[in-house]
């Protein structure tokens, strides 16, 4: 018996025999689909092509079923189903169940895809085309009617009122409140412009198990629109509506999300001002409507999944929306529209202007009073050490010091400003409006010593008086009411003393030069230094003293409309500082027309980075990014210690080796003794690539031979001589090939290589070394160079034996070996300070690079006092930079650092976690073929087919791009770029390989998604 009276029960057999009788279809596989009420099947037939069969509840008459075929035709051309006709071009045919009762059935093509629902990274370029793809269904449906679709129906927003007012007893407790709040903001903002909102017929269910995803190489794109069940005669906006509410689902930031929603929409289109009023209310109204609904159909039907599919994702997300102003999301939306984010604000903002000869500064000042712009932005010179202790102790040595440099007495700082410094649970991440701390400085701040008079810079009425005892807040916040009308407007004074609340209240009226009350001693502000946190807000929000001082960088534009810049009333004729209104897209433009195009950008969207402590890196709104891709500040960035030795050192004397100096002899004596004999004699120079191009010159200069032999997919530098000895680079787009003193030997990759065996393919890869030193003959070879453990060919470890074996060939032939460190030196493998060291075999020169500088430029050759000799030919050798006091002070601070803090034995044990954490992940997921490595020095392979081995590369570039999306930096290598490679600094942490192994689980859950 059914569950529902009226809902349709037919058994697989019988629907295929229907199908062949009334369609011609020879049904080769059958699927049930889940539905509320209709019971669809999915058909396959011999020629492979695919359609629903979708047989209506008895509720369903054929009139509405007929308009719902109409809508269908209307649709087809945006790309989702198409009605397909009855032997007898009927559009509608009956079918009969065991009991007799008819029902109507219609089939459709089936859209191929992926439903929204199992989307859960939606990308902006997909929000994007959502909005695109609503508005052309507007348009599709522009003037469509039918009289079946004037119908009551619970799904319409037009009942949303009346459904949730019935249906909040059936929520839990929490989720009741939620939907009461929403329904209050409703009433409040969206009800009053209804009456106004155009009409028409609409899809009215793009919910994210209606709209199908296409994917092509990881782009997401709309296929088309599935399900017209519900389509009825209500409001346009409506369809957008629908669409915003299930596309933001899960989503970080839902309201962005639904921004970019907008955007598309508007791209074509445009929303009427009373659209966009009603918008966000709908949104949130339909998401109640749907928990109402569930929470009801549930009751009724326990069993059925299907009924309560997205309540998950809808009890996490709709009080993260209820928690925004409704007023601050319109904005968003008119934004996203085109429009300005306020409407009156430009109009506020001129009336403020108007009055700034009125005005009186918000400080009673002296006539000695001088004042001077700090900066506490994130890329703050004055702010040192790690960002995460910025705190209020920080800010008050900063900005004495800064008050004593400039000799003033009062400083200025902050309208726009992105900061570190609050770092207290009311600035977190997740503060239940998004998923990022709050770092935008939305007023400006007045440093200058407590007790000072603040006073009203214009005529005003006290709105609110309040003292705040938290960390880090407001202390006593005053809020000043100016104006009125359509140009009124607020003023916000924090970090008074707590005193001022005896002589202010509510309502009290200021003249222009009142005294509101006295700056506060640290101990009655929040713990900050005295200042006034003076602020211009244009609309409340209804959030009174409550309204925020610091937003979302994400939401700067937004921000800026309901609190403009301070100086339009303050006046000062000094810079204030603030931040980067551009962000990256300044830096980007300047990049792109003074910099060379080759020079590339890491990450799909470009990071601008502005300050950087250890293994953490920071853009210019603040936020952090773990960083496990950069291995050249080896011992972290900006470590304290490498620091102040440059410093020291700076302040002292920096020139070059014409000179005697300690410190060029002391870091060489440091440095060799890290190496095995008889490796003992030490050049400097600025870069590896430097470093590799001498290298190359003492080979030449000991043996008297050019040829050299290289490993296949190899990089070595950007010299002339070291393209033409780079394989990665020469057989690359825009390389030449190999000169003819470049002999290429197949890289020894045990995954798609010629010989596989562990335990034989050291030995076996050797001879093809040997074989190209045979047909060199009597030219004979001049060197063998290759990287301990190659990087670019796809963060290989190489087999047991593989150099040990073909340093003796080489050196048989009289060649010399060159290992290249410069990604492996100075414990990054955990096994072993150095690369060569795995493979128990010394080489005959070895060359160190970036990591050894921690990001200054210093590189290094070691090599056996012969071949120095040998070079050593009367033609005199100097790099102007190499082995200067400054690069000696570091290289040597770098080195103790590494060795007094077992920086290698901490790679050895987190990368251990970190390798036993992505061998985990490679069960569960078949993308990942290898993962290999060793310490911090890891590749984890992804590929389509782990038999084939065939490259993931797309797939590699997406990941990669999605964790840099989520804060975490990795980097892809490889000749074909399917490698994930991770090389953090050596601070990296057993906390920090926790957070990436679940960080890259999720991302790949959501691709496979």
């Amino acid at each position: 018996m059914s569950l529902l009276d009226d809902s349709p029960i037919f058994a697989v057999e019988a629907i295929v025999e229907f199908a062949r009788q009334n369609y011609g279809l020879a049904i080769t596989d059958i699927q049930l689909l889940p539905s509320e009420r209709d019971q669809n099947f999915k058909l396959t037939d011999g020629a492979g092509e695919r359609f629903v069969l979708k047989i209506s509840s008895g509720r369903d008459e054929p009139p509405l079923l007929e308009a719902q075929c109409q809508l269908l035709s209307r649709l087809s051309a945006l790309g989702g189903a198409e009605i397909v006709p009855a032997l007898d071009e009927s559009m509608l045919t009956e079918i009969v169940d065991e009991h007799g009762k008819t029902y109507w059935t219609r089939l459709v093509t089936y859209v191929e895809g992926t439903m929204l629902a199992d989307i859960r990274h939606r990308p902006p370029e997909l929000l994007f085309e959502i909005g695109q793809y609503v508005h052309r269904m507007n348009e599709a449906l522009a003037g469509f009617e039918h009289p079946a679709l004037h119908r009551p129906l619970p799904w319409d927003l037009r009942c949303a009122k009346d459904i949730v007012a019935k249906g909040t007893e059936q929520l839990g407790q929490a989720q009741r409140n939620t939907v009461l709040h929403v329904a209050e903001q409703f009433r409040q903002h969206a009800i009053p412009v209804l009456a106004r909102l155009p009409q028409s017929v609409i899809h009215n269910d793009i919910n994210d198990g209606n709209l199908i995803v296409e994917s092509t190489r990881g782009r997401y794109g709309v296929a088309g629109a599935i399900d017209v069940g519900d389509a009825v005669y209500s409001w346009s906006i409506g369809e957008l509506a629908i669409a915003i509410a299930y596309s933001i689902l899960d989503q970080a930031d839902p309201l962005a999300a639904a921004a970019k929603v907008v955007r598309g929409y508007c791209r074509s289109g445009e929303l009427s001002d009373d659209e966009l009023t009603a918008l966000f209310g709908l949104v949130c109204m339909r998401l109640c409507v749907s928990a109402v609904m569930a929470a009801k159909q549930a009751k009724a039907r326990p069993d059925d999944p299907y009924l309560t599919i997205s309540q998950g994702p809808i009890t996490k997300t709709l009080p993260r929306l209820a928690n925004i102003p409704y007023r601050f999301a319109t904005a968003v939306f008119r934004q996203a529209s085109g429009k300005p984010p306020i409407a009156r604000s430009e109009a506020i903002c001129d009336a403020i202007a108007a009055q700034s000869n009125e005005a009186l500064f918000p400080l009673a000042r002296g006539d000695d009073d001088q004042i001077c712009p700090i900066d506490l932005s994130v890329a703050s010179p004055i702010l040192h050490g790690d960002p995460q202790a910025f705190d209020e102790s920080k800010v008050t040595d900063a900005v004495e010091a800064e008050l004593r440099r400039q000799r003033a007495t009062i400083a200025v700082g902050g309208y726009l400003e992105s900061r570190l410094l609050y770092t207290t649970d009311q600035f977190s991440a997740d503060d239940g409006w998004l998923a990022e701390p709050r770092t935008l400085h939305l007023g400006v701040d007045l440093f200058t010593e407590a007790g000072r008079a603040v006073i009203a810079p214009l005529d005003a009425v006290v709105h609110s008086v309040k003292a705040i005892d938290k960390p880090l807040d407001y202390g006593t916040v005053v809020v000043l009411r100016h104006g009125s009308g359509d140009a009124e407007f607020y003023t916000l004074y924090g970090h008074l003393a707590r005193r001022t609340q005896e002589h202010l209240h509510e309502g009290q009226q200021l003249a222009r030069g009142d005294t509101l009350g006295l700056l506060g001693e640290r101990s009655e502000n929040g713990g900050w230094t005295p200042h006034l946190h003076f602020q211009l807000i244009t609309d409340l929000l209804d959030l009174g003293h409550e309204f925020p001082g610091v937003g979302h960088a994400t939401q700067r534009e937004t921000w800026s409309c309901f609190s403009p810049d301070p100086n339009l009333l303050l006046g000062i004729s000094q810079t204030i500082a603030s931040g980067d209104p551009h962000g990256n897209d300044d830096a980007a433009k300047q990049r792109n027309i003074h910099v060379g195009g080759n020079l590339s950008l890491a990450y799909r969207n470009p990071i601008k980075m502005v300050r950087g402590w250890m293994q953490y890196l920071y853009d210019e709104r603040g936020r952090r990014f773990l960083d496990a891709f950069n291995n050249v500040p080896h011992v972290g960035h900006c470590h304290p210690e490498v620091v102040e030795s440059a410093e020291r050192q700076l302040r002292l004397l920096n020139t070059n080796t014409r000179y005697l100096h300690d410190s060029l002899g002391a870091f060489a004596s440091q440095l060799t003794a890290t190496m095995p004999e008889p490796l003992s004699v030490c050049y400097f120079l600025n870069s590896a690539s430097e470093a590799n191009e001498l290298a190359l010159r003492l080979a030449r200069a000991h043996t008297k031979r050019k040829a050299m032999v290289v490993l296949a997919d190899s990089y070595h530098g950007n010299t002339t001589s070291l393209i033409e000895m780079s394989p990665y680079k020469h057989n690359g787009p825009g390389g030449d090939g190999p000169p003819d003193w470049v002999h290429t030997a197949p890289i020894p990759d045990l995954n798609r290589g010629e010989f596989r065996d562990p335990k034989t393919a050291g030995r076996q890869y050797s001879t093809r070394v040997a074989e190209i030193i045979d047909r060199l003959g009597d030219q004979g070879v001049c060197g063998f160079i290759a990287e301990s453990c190659p990087s670019v060919g796809g963060q290989i470890i190489l087999p047991s034996g593989y150099l040990t074996e073909v340093y003796k060939l080489v050196r048989k032939a009289g060649g010399v070996c060159i290992a290249d460190e410069v990604q492996t030196a100075y414990g990054r493998l955990g096994e072993a300070f150095y690369g060569f060291e795995l493979q128990n075999a010394v080489p005959d020169i070895v060359v160190l690079g970036k990591p050894i500088g921690n990001g200054h430029p210093i590189a290094a050759i070691v090599t056996r006092p012969e071949i120095a000799a040998a070079f050593d030919n009367g033609m005199e050798f100097f790099s102007t930079f190499g082995g200067n006091t400054v690069s000696c002070a570091i290289g040597s601070k770098v080195l103790e650092i590494v060795q007094r803090d077992q920086l290698q034995q901490n790679a050895g044990k987190v990368g251990d976690r970190l390798l036993a954490g992505l061998r985990r992940l490679q069960r569960d997921v078949p993308l990942i073929g290898d993962v290999r490595g060793s310490g911090f020095f890891l590749g984890v392979e992804l590929v389509r087919n782990r038999e084939t081995f065939e490259p993931a590369d797309w797939e590699a570039e997406s990941i990669c791009n999605r964790m840099s999306e989520k804060g975490i930096l990795i980097g892809t290598d490889g000749p074909s770029h399917n490698v994930l490679k991770i090389r953090p600094p050596m601070a990296f942490t057993n906390t920090n390989a926790g957070e990436l192994i679940e960080t890259l689980g999720d991302c790949f859950a959501e691709l496979n998604a």
